[in-house]
């Protein structure tokens, strides 16, 4: 079935009938039981059922997101966002007889006490009084989906989605960037009562979940949901402050240098994604030359890297070129039934082509290496984990840069580094204002708005929103869909670039040793929750006093000795 390629791959909806006759029957065979053999039997047949499920699942979402305007796609999605709830509810029905099973000791000897743990955590996060509460969230959130994904944007004539207007914020020409980030603010603000009514009923929606389920507040119900188990929202606050104290300082000296290699006094917001007074790197060639150097990187970085890499090619397991109707930004999900993952992404001829391919990579290599774990909890690492796969193949590919960017193959290690850097003031702020949020569901749209501004102030204090209504507004965090559709998933990015700034220093003293270290927590996937994921690579917490400021310094001296013309002495 592996050698399938993705048009090949069976589609059938499943019947809920049936699931709930045979979920059912495993419940009677697991609370019936007289022998552990018997009870572990259950599990394996619960696990084959529920990756056939899931496996459907993954791929109606991936049609309709290639495209919204899709209607049988669009049926699909919702019958899983009409009927997801309930397989959750059977789901949780299994879950509840193995917990009370007399036979928890073998599951734990089988499977590892870490998959109990994940069971007993469902169980907290469920309950058939919300299953209404969760039908509604998915339909608001598709109804999001569509919005920004059938945007049409004119500049000048010229009509671009939010995916191909990308390359005009970052246009040399700053007349040009002005008018493409005054069209995006536009576009918030034509769409801004629903984008705000949506958000507002998602807010709501959420809060009154967490209370039907004994909550204090959404945030304690999502940081148990999201699998969080070896740290708090405390440890969270903490590393945020750490970014306040030591990363928004050289970050705000980094937009320093930014402005003064672009000839500005002072920077706007529609100049921020411009690094360079030339136009920022950018690879050599279109998708398709892109994919091919890609295919020689991945043969090259080891033998595990190459097998992956020529199935997802064999087998068409990515999507990357942008096109109307094309849902927004780029993810990576997988096919557990046919141990298959799968990349969509969204190329704009901007230098996150590359980054994006060698991202959603890393988190496709990871799922590949740990498709056969036994539970499907393993599958994947809570979200954290997986964005070190991800942030880390960034870095670990360093070598074969030059493959894509040539001649800019420096001034793209600039970037992408420095980039790394910027990114952390970003993903707290993005975290703070929903802690903010979810502390305050009965806030108003404005009162949400002016909140934002405030984070910009805290975290990206150089950011200027003059004379973009939409910023001036603080409407810009509606671009960002993870507040929308995955609230609280964004710090995990800034947890893992830690991470991933440490294998970047790691392999620039021994790659092997940093790509075997790599490859090992690539394969326990989710058998360990992240601190476990982090002890097994032998990296640093960034939750460790003084993890984050000497990776950081580290970074930023570089950054300054290595490209002393980029910094313009700063």
């Amino acid at each position: 079935m592996s050698q399938l390629t993705f048009s090949q791959l069976p589609y059938q909806r499943p019947d809920c009938a049936e699931l709930t006759s045979r979920s059912h029957a495993l419940v009677e065979r697991i609370t019936s039981a007289n022998t552990s053999e018997e009870v572990l039997s259950c599990v394996d047949a619960w696990n084959a059922l529920r990756i056939s499920t899931y496996t459907m699942a993954s791929l109606a979402e991936v049609k309709f997101t290639q495209n919204v305007a899709d209607e049988q796609a669009k049926a699909e999605k919702l019958f899983f966002d009409e009927n997801g709830p309930t397989i959750t509810e059977l789901d949780i029905a299994v879950s509840q007889a193995l917990l009370a099973s007399p036979y928890r000791q073998a599951i734990d000897e089988r499977f590892g006490s870490l998959f109990l743990t994940r069971l007993k955590n469902s169980t907290l996060t469920f309950d058939p009084s919300i299953k209404e509460i969760i039908v509604q969230e998915s339909e608001l959130c598709t109804r999001y989906n569509e919005i920004t994904a059938s945007a049409k944007i004119d500049v000048d004539g010229q009509t671009y989605n939010l995916s191909t207007i990308q390359r005009l914020v970052i246009d040399p020409d700053a007349g040009l960037r002005k008018r493409a980030y005054s069209a995006m603010g536009a576009f918030l603000l034509d769409n801004a009562p629903e984008l705000d009514e949506i958000f507002d009923k998602l807010v709501k929606l959420r809060a009154k979940k967490a209370a039907q389920l004994g909550y204090a507040s959404y945030t304690d119900f999502r940081y148990i949901e999201f699998g969080r188990v070896d740290y708090t929202a405390a440890d969270v606050e903490k590393f945020r402050n750490q970014v306040l104290e030591h990363v928004v300082p050289l970050a705000a000296k980094l937009r320093q240098a930014q402005a003064q290699r672009l000839g500005m006094t002072s920077m706007t917001a529609a100049d921020e994604k411009l690094q360079f007074i030339d136009g920022n790197p950018v690879a050599s060639g279109d998708h398709d030359w892109i994919v091919e150097r890609a295919s020689r990187m991945y043969s090259e970085l080891s033998p595990e890297t190459n097998e992956f890499f020529q199935l997802m090619l064999s087998s068409d397991l990515m999507d990357l070129k942008s096109r109307d109707n094309k849902a927004t930004g780029g993810y990576c999900t997988s096919f557990s039934a046919y141990g298959l993952p799968f990349i969509f992404a969204n190329f704009n001829r901007t230098t996150h082509d590359i980054e994006v391919l060698t991202h959603e990579a890393g988190h496709a290599f990871q799922a590949y290496r740990s498709r056969n774990l036994p539970v499907p909890e393993y599958f994947w690492p809570t979200a954290e984990a997986c964005e070190i796969h991800s942030m880390g193949m960034e870095f670990l590919t360093w070598p074969w840069m030059n493959l894509f960017f040539e001649d800019q193959t420096e001034k793209f290690k600039f970037y992408h580094l420095q980039g790394a850097l910027l990114f952390l003031p970003y993903g707290c702020a993005v975290d703070h204002f929903q802690h903010w949020i979810y502390a305050n569901p009965d806030a108003t749209p404005l009162e949400r708005n002016a909140q934002w501004r405030e984070m910009e102030k805290m975290y990206l204090p150089w950011r200027n929103p003059e004379g973009f209504p939409a910023s001036e507004q603080g409407r810009i965090w509606q671009f960002q869909r993870h507040i929308y559709e995955m609230p609280f998933y964004y710090i995990d990015y800034a947890l893992a670039q830690t991470c991933a700034l440490h294998y970047w220093k790691w392999s620039e003293k021994d790659r092997d040793a940093a790509f075997s270290s790599y490859l090992s927590i690539c394969d326990v996937g989710g058998s360990k929750p992240f601190l476990g994921i982090v002890e097994t690579g032998s990296l640093t917490s960034p939750f460790s006093d003084g993890c984050l400021r000497d990776i950081v310094d580290y970074s930023y001296s570089v950054l300054r000795d290595r490209h002393p013309d980029f910094m313009m002495g700063n």
